[in-house]
C-alpha cells in the first residue's frame, strides 16, 4: 500500500511539473505589464507631477466629481486632473481593482480615516471583502 501511494505521490508531482513547465512555455515572451502594474506606474507619473500635502482625515464627497481605483492597499480618488487623494488601507479592498464596487456607510457628505468599506461583487451582490479607510493625503497641482 505504501508503494502504491509513493508511485501516485511521484506520479502527481512529475504531472505538476509538467503542467507548471506547459504554462511557462505559453506565458514566455508576454513582458507586458498586467492592469496593476500600469495603474501602480501611471499612479506615480501623476504624483510626480503634484505635491502633496499635509494628511487629512476626511474627505467631501458631496458635490464632486470622484472617481475612485484600487492599487494593492491603497484607495486612490481622483478628483480632476489636479488633485487626488490616496488613502493606504488595512488590505481587503482589492477587488475594486477587478470590478468589485466599493459601499461605505458615511453617516454624513464625508468619508473618513477609520470609516469601513465593504467591496462587494457587481453582478452577484455578494461580499468580497472589506477594509478600514485610512487617513488620506492630498496631491495637487504644483
Amino acid at each position: 500500500m505504501a508503494r502504491v501511494l509513493t508511485t501516485f505521490a511521484l506520479a502527481a508531482m512529475a504531472g505538476a511539473a509538467a503542467v507548471a513547465a506547459t504554462g511557462c512555455a505559453t506565458g514566455a515572451g508576454t513582458d507586458r505589464p498586467g492592469p496593476q502594474e500600469r495603474d501602480r506606474a501611471q499612479l506615480e507619473r501623476d504624483l510626480a507631477r503634484l505635491t502633496p500635502q499635509p494628511q487629512v482625515d476626511c474627505i467631501d464627497t458631496r458635490f464632486r466629481t470622484i472617481s475612485l481605483r484600487a492599487i494593492g492597499d491603497k484607495l486612490v480618488y481622483r478628483e480632476g486632473r489636479n488633485r487626488i487623494y490616496v488613502s493606504n488601507t488595512n488590505g481587503g479592498c482589492e477587488g475594486v481593482a477587478r470590478g468589485d464596487m466599493l459601499v461605505t456607510r458615511q453617516f454624513g457628505p464625508r468619508l473618513c480615516r477609520g470609516d469601513i468599506a465593504e467591496t462587494v461583487d457587481r453582478t452577484a451582490r455578494f461580499p468580497t471583502g472589506s477594509c478600514v479607510i485610512g487617513a488620506f493625503t492630498p496631491y495637487v497641482a504644483k
